[in-house]
């Protein structure tokens, strides 16, 4: 992960390498709120619920558990960190691209093509 600077604090940007750098003035947060923003502690709370699980993970290799036992773990971790994706990125199109729509121009082509780079991201994993 890269740190850009944004008109204000700084911005992470969790994109590709490939596809640059990215600010909030780039995506048409001026104010700072992205979609996730009124579930912002919900996220958070479930984050750190995954966290937690790769700590598990880590216990158990440490403790030498069975390897068919930490996979059931590897997949639950997964599935809880595809789940959160899937709800941050119907948050993004809810919002985001929704507000791009409304304002049109193209804004909403940009954003579609953003989320439709976005999905394929996560089709990969």
């Amino acid at each position: 992960m890269t740190t850009t600077e944004a008109a204000g604090p700084p911005v992470t940007d969790t994109t590709a390498a490939a596809d640059g750098p990215v600010t909030e003035q780039d995506q048409g947060h001026e104010q700072g709120h992205h979609g996730y923003h009124k579930q912002k502690d919900e996220h958070l709370k479930r984050l750190r619920r995954i966290e937690g699980q790769i700590r598990g993970l880590q216990r158990m290799v440490d403790e030498d558990v069975y390897c068919i036992d930490i996979l059931t773990q590897v997949s639950a971790s997964t599935k809880a960190l595809q789940s959160f994706a899937l709800q941050l990125l119907e948050e993004h199109l809810r919002h985001c691209v929704a507000d791009a729509a409304v304002k049109g121009g193209s804004e909403i082509d940009a954003k579609v093509e953003e989320a439709t780079k976005a999905i394929a991201r996560l089709l990969r994993t």
